[in-house]
């Protein structure tokens, strides 16, 4: 195992995204198109303005090119946001913009499914290139958001 990974020690919370270590490891399929996907369901970061949780749903899928990124250490980058102040459309861009810089991969998308709050649900989409001819790339399986009936 490399020994600068985070994965297999004890890694502290980082205190904000930019301080926050992203790991990769090589893709041991790097001559194969293929989706890895990871879903946060309890993402939390805070408005900017009045310093009140906001929680979203996650979805990044990803092509990898020669590069994984290591889970441990995505789950610590998140994880980061729960103090941060940024806007929902701040958080979800920037997220996919970092692991494209990371990675280099092939494809990505990030949909980032937020919570309402004050009425309204945001939901933020944004991708890095074009997904690869002739590859499964399922639907993110989030419904929009309905109001009760």
């Amino acid at each position: 195992m490399n020994e600068e990974l985070q994965l297999g020690r004890t890694s502290p919370l980082p205190a904000s995204p930019e301080e926050a270590r992203l790991d990769r490891v090589p893709n041991p399929h790097p001559d194969t198109d293929y989706v890895a996907r990871f879903t946060a369901p309890e993402f939390t970061s805070l408005c900017p303005v009045t310093g009140q949780p906001d929680f979203a749903l996650l979805v990044i899928d990803y092509v990898p090119d020669r590069w994984l990124v290591e889970s441990k250490s995505l789950k610590l980058y998140l994880h980061s946001f729960r103090n941060h102040g940024a806007f929902h459309e701040d958080c979800t861009v920037a997220i996919g913009k970092r692991l494209v810089s990371l990675l280099e991969p092939r494809f990505l998308r990030i949909g980032g499914y937020w919570y309402p709050r004050g009425g309204i649900p945001i939901d933020v989409f944004w991708q890095s290139g074009e997904r690869p001819k002739n590859l499964w790339l399922p639907d993110q399986g989030v419904a929009p958001y309905r109001a009760r009936p």
